[in-house]
């Protein structure tokens, strides 16, 4: 970019417990509020991007905060192009690397950037990364719930216009598992998407004994059998068994993804927009899926993965878990199992203060 880009000029950080519209059942409990860190930069040209992030756990939310309005604090008075904020950061956070809190908050500046970006531009990000706008297929995330529960989640989740649905599994009896798969395509149709999410809960035994049970059930894919980090035993798993096996959403960027990818840990990809680096994370991660001829689902952050699906060549299938949506004016709609990405310029982040304001006084 030219000398004359635009400069950050002033930024705004919230730390907020949002309300979930839709409680999440998880084995260790529910989740009715999703600690965010909201953030604004605004440029000498008055333009705003705005973007959040999620703090998993309210113990990192202040933390998380404060370290966001550090970063973004020393940016002030340099270009706001996301090129050369990536690179100035890269830089700055090398010794203490590029990972945790610190990527979290360097992922969710780059958003906030690239969101200014397509407002300059005119767009929708989509357009500006892609020149494509298109409908992106979408399932519903639900929580871990016993199969009768899960069936009536599954009911209202089909009138609020979804068609495909992943349930939180890993019940300590695998029949728990096979029953809730079957629970849903009782309600939803015996030719229904379904895929089920074991949050790294067992060993690389455990895991290959527990999905050869499920191997018949027809799942889109079983996600994160084994640890995260274990690619090997991803990888283990993967050649134990006939379904799917999905990772990704805990890559820390780029270099992570290549960890697994070298291990041949996965048969899918699932980057997270805040952990894989952002609109700039994520545009390498795309291509290197593509040179894989690997899939691509997202995770969370649906308002900008709506966007980054449509810029991703091996784009799959988009994760529903609104976070946000109780703190936005406007939220992607769901029919016919496909949303479509935010049509103004921008991501559509587009904040509701009056909701806000009840939350942080």
């Amino acid at each position: 970019m030219s000398e004359s880009y635009p400069v950050i000029s002033s930024f705004r950080v919230r730390p907020v417990l949002a309300p979930l519209a839709i409680p999440h059942k998880t084995a260790s409990g529910t989740l009715e509020a999703a600690p965010l860190v909201l953030i604004d930069i605004t440029s000498n040209d008055d333009v705003t991007g705005s973007a959040y992030i999620f703090a998993y756990t309210p113990a990192a939310l202040e933390p998380l905060a404060v370290l966001t309005r550090n970063i973004i604090g020393g940016l002030s008075g340099q270009s706001g192009d996301p090129a050369a904020v990536n690179a100035l950061l890269d830089a700055r956070f090398r010794l203490i690397g590029n990972q945790g809190l610190v990527a979290m908050a360097i992922a969710g500046i780059d958003m906030a950037l690239w969101d200014a970006e397509a407002k300059r531009a005119g767009k929708p990000l989509s357009l500006l990364l892609a020149g494509s706008h298109d409908p992106v297929r979408v399932y519903d995330s639900l929580g871990q719930m016993p199969p009768d529960e899960t069936a009536r989640e599954v009911e209202s989740s089909l009138e609020r216009g979804f068609r495909a649905f992943k349930v939180k599994a890993g019940h300590p009896d695998v029949g728990v598992d096979v029953a809730v798969i079957r629970a849903i395509r009782k309600v939803a149709g015996p030719d229904v998407w379904v895929a089920a999410d074991f949050n790294q809960a067992f060993g690389v035994d455990e895991a290959v004994r527990r999905m050869k049970t499920l191997d018949d059930e027809g799942l889109a894919w079983i996600e994160e059998p084994v640890h995260a980090t274990d690619h090997d035993g991803h990888a283990a798993v993967r050649a134990a068994i006939r379904t799917p096996v999905q990772t990704g959403e805990n890559w820390w960027g780029f270099p992570d993804m290549r960890k697994s990818l070298g291990a041949e840990a996965s048969d899918l990809a699932m980057p997270d927009a805040m952990k894989i680096g952002g609109v700039t994370g994520w545009q390498a991660a795309a291509r290197l899926a593509q040179e894989n001829s690997l899939p691509v689902a997202s995770h969370l952050f649906l308002e900008i993965s709506a966007h980054l699906l449509n810029a991703t060549p091996t784009a799959m299938i988009l994760e529903w878990f609104d976070v946000a949506g109780t703190l936005l004016t406007s939220t992607p709609a769901v029919k016919d199992g496909q949303t479509v990405p935010w049509s103004e310029p921008g991501i559509g982040i587009v904040w509701n203060e009056n909701a806000i304001s009840k939350l942080t006084g």
